[in-house]
């Protein structure tokens, strides 16, 4: 029978002192920093600012951003433990960035009163918009579409962009 020696587990160390390039400052409501670490800047809330070498201890409240909070604070531990952090979470893939962009920029041509044809000739070019047909064209959907899309991001006040995977609205 083999017996393993147990040892305690290694605790995440973070000295703001020494870190280059952090910035702490005090609030009414406690501590805030940002803390770049592995390519990333991290921002922090501290109840209270802890002696240089105590350790990191994280308090996530069980809420609706928990799983958004949970990736950030797997990030900050795995930049504590100089190990590559993979892509942010809250990175958005190149077509739905596309599709926001364009979204927000039906919304502005809507917002002037531009009929749905200036803005898809706007969006898309003249030259991809027909002449006839303006009532059964695609781009007349999409475009109709986008300007939805671009009337609930307003209403949402764009928190719609941070809740990656969440469909609302």
């Amino acid at each position: 029978m083999r017996v393993i020696k147990r040892t305690a587990p290694k605790s995440c160390r973070l000295d703001f002192a020494n870190l280059p390039g952090s910035d702490l400052r005090r609030a009414p409501d406690g501590w805030h920093a940002i803390v770049p670490l592995g390519g990333a800047k991290h921002r922090l809330w501290l109840s209270k600012v802890t002696t240089s070498g105590s350790a990191l201890v994280l308090d996530l409240p069980l809420d609706a951003n928990f799983e958004l909070r949970l990736q950030a604070a797997r990030r900050l531990w795995l930049a504590l433990e100089h190990r590559p952090l993979g892509t942010s979470p809250l990175a958005l893939p190149a077509l739905r960035r596309r599709r926001l962009i364009l979204a927000l920029r039906a919304l502005d041509g809507w917002q002037e009163g531009n009929s749905y044809r200036q803005i898809a000739q706007g969006l898309f070019g003249t030259h991809r918009v027909a002449e006839r047909g303006w009532k059964t064209d695609d781009l007349r959907s999409r475009t109709i579409r986008l300007v939805k899309l671009g009337r609930r991001l307003m209403r949402l006040r764009c928190r719609a962009l941070l809740r990656k995977g969440h469909r609302k609205g």
